[in-house]
């Protein structure tokens, strides 16, 4: 019996039960026979559907290649797709294009060199892809966002561009399946592109495009990465070893690499990087894919243009804090100075705290150390003020009370924006000799210094006094102290003593004295890191935490 003979003996009936649509066709391509669902699967009407060619029910494009592979099969027996499902187009009866699970078997298969000998038949069994094909997408669009959270996190933890790239290569790959990568980055003195770096999977080295890469200098439009450079577009090339633009081919081909696609990095319009991904594998690269890392490249080109942004902050914050301190402590005859700075955070422009070590003409040494209230340019430039005043007062012969009481006038002769900008400050006079130094003070709403003598004691010196900027009534008594050797004179601003642990409790002058009982014997410098030191430890380390901080330590 035939096969449709046995369709027409009653196997039809258990066919039309089945959920998945099955199309019969004979050796000539046509259609014999098809079951129910074909109607719910593909909108056709199996009694109109019977004797219409096979190619009716794919889209045309595909059309050739059936024809030609259905002859081959008829010849010799053999067909590639049979026995395995496979994911095809197929045509509704609407001119819709559906992707459908395909599973060829025959029956009565023809006898190879005579065609249809044995009047065999093709039975197909279609299954809705739909479902499948949309949870596919689900998951690879679930993919694609976490392969972007895993960029947004490498370089949310990469210092610089150069520890950036490092973790962009392997992450995009991991994450997106991708066997090997190359980053070019364009030179100016050239005006080519050069490697950056390579990347390949763990145990899957590709060292022929590898070296190539690294040998290989790009122009605008050269090559996959060339082409980018030049289109500022994400670029596919989907078989490497045939590509007409790709110098590398025969590396690839001896790596066995096969389909390649390239990304810029953009940032403020131009091309920052171009990355390369590249698979061994012969594969189709979706839209999504693209729009993927079109949008990775714009976010590595922000996070590159923040980078630079950054760096050309702190060179400012840099310059404009090194304006504000003495470039470097000068000698003075007697007397050892040794000083620290911190800034209270890395993202402040400058900090409000400043000393200097002026000699004057009767050589004498004005000492000043301030506190100016707030951070930015706005603190910078009161600070610029304070020290400009004290020098000029100073160097015209002012005593300490008379510097403050000047830095005091020009603060208030300031007409500023903003909230008050108040000062405080501790100006001293030293005048050194083979015994020692003496030292006349002024103190304005500032921290008073702390003296260890040679015994060990530690007390603060000097008469507390009103803050400058605030109001022109205003005294500053000027207190007396003598230096004798071995005496250590420690200057300091209120992040030293306000600093504070976990749990609060602040350093205080109590931490100072005792760093200065731990540290006796050493030099000032060594006595002003000792005290820095244990204000960071007391702090755990936390910068930004606290307060700019700044220390002078004078030791004879």
């Amino acid at each position: 019996m035939t096969p449709e003979a046995s369709l027409s003996a009653g196997g039809s009936d258990l066919l039309d039960g089945l959920p998945d649509a099955v199309i019969v066709a004979g050796d000539d391509g046509l259609v014999r026979y098809t079951n129910a669902a074909v109607t719910t699967l593909l909108g056709y009407d199996p009694d109109a559907l019977r004797g219409r060619p096979l190619t009716d029910l794919m889209p045309e494009r595909f059309r050739s290649a059936h024809d030609s592979g259905f002859s081959r099969f008829l010849a010799t027996g053999r067909g590639e797709l049979f026995g395995v499902t496979t994911r095809v187009a197929a045509l509704t009866a609407a001119g819709a294009e559906i992707a459908v699970d395909l599973t060829l078997s025959r029956l009565t298969p023809p006898t190879p060199g005579g065609a249809g000998a044995l009047g065999g038949v093709v039975v197909g069994v279609l299954r809705d892809a739909g479902p499948a094909v949309l949870l596919e997408h689900q998951l690879q669009v679930s993919r694609y966002l976490t392969a972007t959270l895993r960029v947004t996190a490498a370089l949310a933890d990469a210092p610089d561009a150069g520890a950036a790239f490092a973790g962009l290569l392997p992450t995009l790959c991991e994450q997106l399946d991708w066997d090997a990568a190359v980053l070019w980055q364009p030179e100016d003195s050239t005006g080519r592109l050069t490697c950056a770096g390579t990347w390949h999977a763990p145990g899957r080295p590709a060292p022929e495009l590898d070296g190539q890469s690294q040998r290989l200098t790009l122009s605008p439009g050269e090559g996959l990465a060339g082409r980018v450079w030049e289109s500022h577009e994400v670029t596919v090339a989907l078989d490497l070893w045939t590509a007409p633009n790709f110098p590398r081919g025969p590396a690839a081909r001896a790596d066995g690499v096969r389909t390649g696609l390239a990304f810029p990095v953009l940032g403020g319009g131009a091309v920052l990087a171009v990355c390369e991904l590249f698979s061994r594998d012969s594969r189709a690269v979706p839209p999504e894919l693209l729009a993927v890392l079109a949008g990775a490249g714009r976010q590595i080109g922000q996070f590159l243009d923040r980078l630079r942004a950054e760096a050309q902050f702190r060179a400012l914050a840099e310059t404009l804090q090194r304006s504000l301190l003495p470039a470097r402590l000068p000698a003075v005859p007697g007397v050892q100075l040794g000083s620290r700075y911190r800034a209270g955070g890395e993202d402040v422009l400058a900090g409000g705290d400043t000393y200097d070590v002026l000699p004057l003409p009767d050589g004498r040494w004005m000492v000043l150390i301030a506190d100016v209230c707030g951070l930015g340019a706005e603190a910078a430039a009161v600070t610029a003020l304070t020290r400009h005043t004290a020098r000029a007062v100073a160097v015209a012969g002012g005593a300490p009370g008379q510097v403050l009481a000047a830095v005091n006038a020009a603060l208030l002769q300031e007409d500023t924006p903003g909230p008050l900008r108040f000062v405080t400050a501790c100006c001293l006079l030293l005048d050194s000799g083979t015994a020692g130094a003496d030292v006349r003070l002024s103190v304005a709403g500032h921290p008073l210094p702390m003296l260890r003598t040679a015994d060990g004691s530690c007390t603060e010196v000097g008469t507390p006094g009103r803050a400058l900027g605030i109001t022109a009534e205003v005294s500053h008594p000027e207190a007396a102290v003598h230096l004798g050797p071995g005496s250590t004179l420690v200057l300091y601003t209120d992040g030293i003593t306000e600093a504070r642990d976990a749990a609060g409790v602040q350093f205080d002058e109590t931490g100072i004295c005792a760093t200065l009982t731990a540290a006796a014997g050493l030099s000032a410098q060594a006595t002003a890191d000792a005290i820095d030191e244990a204000v960071a430890r007391h702090r755990g380390d936390r910068r930004g935490a606290g307060d700019d901080l700044a220390v002078l330590v004078l030791a004879c």
